[in-house]
């Protein structure tokens, strides 16, 4: 899959995308990011990126023109017409259901706004969606970039290594994902739960879905609207209320 980042900070996304997961992926070929330099298309000499909004106001807005032809540009680098995403707090929810969508095209082009935002015709005319990470407001769309990057690159087969490492993640199944736990088996008192070091492996699987089914009643329950439940799962739950 292919991703083309458009930013006022090329720095922030190229320091994320040279560790771990992310240099793994593109240096086997996975998947193949490419980050420009928005003010590379700026018309004047100071490389005027940004203006005053009409009708006044706080802030400063990002120009048209600059984005426009930086897309129109970097579309024809690739065969591959490219699905243009502006980061923002006006979009769709990133979460499965989108990651399933997202996945469907062979490249991304994703716009990162600054300041108070883009102007509006750049939303009108050239961007096919708005992405939102959470309901808040950030500096920029670097880092919610990087998380749709990275989202995106963990369900490539072959990212992750292991093929049941996703399916074990919270969220991939509606549910948060049970306790882990690892050596030594005290620590300062603390034990690991006996059925963990127990080696019956049916009772382990048994043990850590019920631990899924529990946190997520607790502590996010809006989920278990979608999760994948059973009939058991889902009567045990109606007959079991859980305080938070």
């Amino acid at each position: 899959m292919r991703f083309d980042v458009v930013t006022l900070f090329p720095e922030i996304i190229e320091s994320s995308l040279n560790q771990s997961i992310l240099k793994n992926a593109q240096l086997s070929g996975l998947i193949n990011v490419f980050v420009y330099q928005l003010r590379d298309w700026a018309k004047d000499k100071h490389k005027t990126v940004d203006d005053y909004p009409f009708g006044g106001g706080p802030g400063m807005v990002m120009k048209p023109e600059p984005i426009f032809d930086a897309v129109e540009e970097i579309q024809k680098l690739d065969s591959a017409n490219a699905h243009v995403v502006l980061m923002s707090p006006q979009g769709d929810r990133l979460n499965n259901s989108l990651l399933t969508k997202l996945l469907e095209f062979e490249r991304l082009l994703i716009i990162c706004g600054r300041y108070e935002g883009v102007d509006e015709r750049v939303r009108e005319v050239i961007v096919d969606q708005e992405v939102c990470v959470g309901d808040v407001v950030v500096s920029g769309g670097e880092f919610p970039a990087l998380m749709l990057i990275d989202a995106l690159s963990r369900r490539i087969p072959g990212v992750l290594g292991a093929e049941d490492a996703l399916e074990e993640e919270s969220f991939e199944a509606g549910l948060l994902e049970y306790p882990q736990y690892t050596r030594p088996a005290e620590f300062q008192g603390h034990l690991v739960p006996e059925i963990l070091r127990s080696g019956h492996h049916a009772e382990i699987e048994r043990w850590r879905r019920f631990q899924q089914i529990y946190r997520t009643k607790v502590r996010r329950p809006d989920l278990l609207d979608s999760a994948q439940l059973s009939e058991s799962e889902k009567i045990w739950l109606e007959g079991n209320q859980i305080d938070g």
